[in-house]
């Protein structure tokens, strides 16, 4: 059959209709993934067109998936982290949604307290096993969409629920079918999609979907997930792996619109990032995130990551007020005591700093030189320069103006000789064998020992 897409304005050939393969016989890639050996990545050569949405989003999953990495978050903090995520989604929507447990009733009270908010974006939804019992929770919580665990790989189907593929499916369709019948929006979460047979059970399966979304006039969606970040994002790369193949399929063959379909990727092999970004190019609309990538193992695609790499796409923020970020970072570390890796990319204490003196000067003669972006704007964290070994008088001087904060005005330069003592301390330190950067509370304390006119000059509210 040929039909004509609107979308790409070309006839397109849609006499591809796949069937379940029901082998007795699970397949397992085991050229790919042999276990005693670093998992391969195979190659056809078969290019795909880059297909983006026509509107990119981000869902957040914090409160489920990463809640698996770390100590259960109280219903205060969960409360607190949503309204951070609704004033960073922007007036806009940009974060869509965020899903709920609902298993405990500390996880039902939190949702509660969200919902309270009034919130639009992001909208509250759930996440359940693909049991009937499971769905009687989202009836009695009254939520208009679920995620529904739905494993599409041979490892998960024959080695953990011990079923055929016709017996998963079964299974899977009968609690998507009492969703629809209770008029609620059903996200199928095909659970290991890099380790699945995409033709001979993934696309079968989001047919059938597409059917019965077509037959109940209820939207269903398709959350991609890759359950170990086996992911890959290169050209050419051959399924179950190529990110690019897996949204083209899922759009092409099982007809799923972009925004009916999410990718949820780990960090296994540090491709989270790369992979998402990848899943929006070639024809996924949403990107599944968690705050700061803590999740199951290695994690997720970090949720701040990836609202700049939606502004690097799009050449917008679309409203998205960046500057939240820091100020979830910092509620992490004061009020969860998680301890951020400093060099963590946009909330790692460090991230814009520099310790090398040679980046130091050019910090001083222009920020743009060695600073990724104006940190001080999007996120509220202006250059730093970290005084070490490899400071020199041009870091010196780039954190006296930084840390005392002096305007423009104020010519201090790098051979003034009261720098001179405080270079001589900083040298003699390391060369005593110190390890540790110097904080900035004792490099204050220095300066006011060493150079007391100096530190009156910088401090000229401090007493006399």
């Amino acid at each position: 059959m040929l039909e004509f897409s609107k979308r790409t304005n070309t006839l397109e050939q849609k006499e591809y209709q796949y069937s379940l393969q029901d082998v007795p016989e699970p397949n397992l890639y085991r050229l790919l993934y042999s276990y005693n050996e670093v998992p391969k990545i195979p190659f056809n050569h078969r290019h795909v067109p880059m297909y983006p949405a026509d509107e990119l989003y981000i869902t957040d999953t914090t409160f489920r998936d990463g809640q698996q990495a770390r100590e259960p978050y109280t219903v205060e903090q969960i409360v607190q982290l949503y309204k951070f995520l609704h004033e960073l989604s922007g007036p806009k929507g940009i974060i869509r949604q965020c899903e709920f447990f609902l298993y405990s009733e500390k996880d039902r009270a939190a949702l509660e307290q969200c919902r309270a908010l009034n919130y639009e974006f992001p909208e509250i939804t759930s996440w359940i096993r693909a049991r009937k019992e499971d769905f009687r929770l989202v009836r009695e919580m009254g939520i208009t969409e679920t995620g529904i665990l739905a494993s599409c790989s041979d490892y998960h189907i024959f080695k953990k629920l011990n079923m055929t593929r016709a017996q998963a499916l079964d299974q899977f369709l009968g609690v998507i079918k009492d969703a629809l019948a209770e008029g609620v929006r059903p996200r199928v979460h095909m659970e290991d999609i890099t380790r699945a047979d995409f033709y001979g059970f993934v696309v079968p399966f989001a047919l059938d979907l597409y059917r019965l979304s077509q037959e109940s006039g209820i939207p269903i969606k398709i959350r991609a997930c890759d359950t170990l970040g086996y992911g890959v994002s290169y050209p050419g790369a051959a399924l179950p792996r190529s990110v690019p193949g897996i949204a083209y399929g899922l759009n092409h063959y099982a007809r799923f619109d972009p925004q009916l379909l999410e990718w949820h990727g780990h960090n296994d092999f540090h491709k989270a990032v790369v992979n998402a970004g990848t899943a929006w190019l070639y024809g996924i609309g949403g990107v599944n995130c968690t705050l700061l990538g803590i999740g199951e193992r290695t994690g997720n695609a970090p949720l701040e990551a990836m609202v700049f790499e939606y502004a690097a796409l799009r050449g917008t923020t679309d409203g998205m007020n960046t500057q939240v970020i820091t100020d979830i970072a910092e509620y992490y570390q004061r009020e969860l005591n998680y301890d951020i890796p400093p060099m963590q990319p946009l909330v790692g204490r460090d991230f814009a700093t520099t310790r090398a003196g040679i980046h130091a000067d050019g910090l001083l003669k222009d920020e743009e030189i060695y600073n990724i972006f104006d940190t001080k704007a999007l996120l509220n964290r202006p250059a730093r320069v970290m005084l070490s070994q490899t400071s020199g008088a041009a870091g010196l001087l780039h954190w006296i103006r930084s840390h005392f904060m002096l305007p423009a005005d104020v010519t201090i330069e790098k051979r003034d000789p009261r720098l001179e003592p405080i270079l001589e301390w900083i040298n003699s330190e390391f060369n005593g064998g110190r390890q540790t950067a110097i904080g900035d509370y004792e490099m204050e304390l220095v300066i006011q020992e060493l150079v007391p006119d100096l530190y009156r000059e910088l401090r000229p509210e401090q007493p006399r």
